[in-house]
């Protein structure tokens, strides 16, 4: 195998054996509202940051089919300012896309200065769906993870700011949310073919996975594991970590008014700035 240095990689990654799934939970509603509200203008206010700093981040999700990425990507937008964030659902490449390198169709989706760009599912699909129903070969898999960590060191460098998650739920959560959305005509259009054929592989996709952490969880771009059976739970942890790394030696104060600004405002306007 093709395997990145290993003065590159986080000295303990993330692995699915170790994800407490027990006490993740948050039961009471109000609990669970009002974190969510503080969580989310906090990251309003890391957007604003972002913005007027010209800076740039990618947030990954990946996760097993029906873990929640949707709706945790939906609380993350719901109080951003929409000019400044643009989320990617990937699917299955075009045959375009499949003629040429498998990151060609990411490198065109990278975040603009100031903005956000989030990946529901990402390149990571390279060394999981790929390797695992064998759509690349096995050499192609294996060095893909050299690739990668070159590729988000490339973008590291640069400044920006990746921020990776994995969203964790056992087997008897998965087959629930399954039965719900066949059971529910607004959902039932989440529900695939491929879900209930992966589920026959959950081994093979477990192994894949751990492999994913063990060899891409760099100490410039970690794997965030978020436990994510409880639905509210996992979306404020989520929200929590993203948070965590986008302030990380960022400074958010928010930037003091331009004077002319403030001239104009009260010559023009009669409004008198009481700063």
């Amino acid at each position: 195998m093709h395997l990145p240095s290993p003065i590159e990689i986080e000295k303990n990654p993330p692995c699915l054996d170790q994800v407490d799934m027990e006490k993740a939970v948050i039961k009471d509603k109000d609990d669970y509202e009002n974190e969510l509200k503080k969580q989310q203008k906090d990251l309003s206010e890391v957007q604003q940051a972002y913005y007027h700093q010209g800076r740039r981040a990618i947030v990954v999700f990946q996760g097993w089919d029906a873990s929640g990425k949707g709706g945790a990507i939906r609380r993350i937008t719901e109080k951003l300012d929409p000019r400044g964030y643009q989320v990617y659902p990937i699917s299955a490449p075009t045959p375009e896309e499949q003629g040429k390198h498998y990151l060609y169709r990411f490198q065109n989706k990278l975040p603009a200065k100031g903005t956000i760009a989030i990946f529901d599912r990402s390149w990571y699909g390279r060394v999981m769906v790929e390797r695992i129903e064998g759509y690349a070969k096995d050499t192609e898999w294996q060095r893909a993870y050299q690739e990668i960590n070159e590729f988000e060191r490339m973008l590291t460098d640069d400044g920006v700011r990746i921020i990776k998650m994995f969203l964790h739920i056992t087997p008897e959560e998965q087959l629930k949310r399954f039965s719900e959305r066949l059971h529910n005509p607004q959902k039932q259009w989440k529900l695939t073919l491929d879900d209930i054929r992966n589920r026959d592989k959950w081994p093979e996709y477990e192994n894949a996975i751990n492999d994913m952490f063990r060899y891409t969880s760099t100490e410039t771009s970690p794997w965030h594991t978020v436990a994510a059976n409880h639905k509210w739970y996992a979306r404020v942890e989520t929200l929590k970590i993203i948070n965590k790394a986008m302030r990380e030696g960022v400074d958010v104060t928010p930037p003091p008014l331009d004077d002319a600004l403030i001239k104009a405002a009260e010559e023009q306007l009669g409004i008198v700035y009481k700063g």
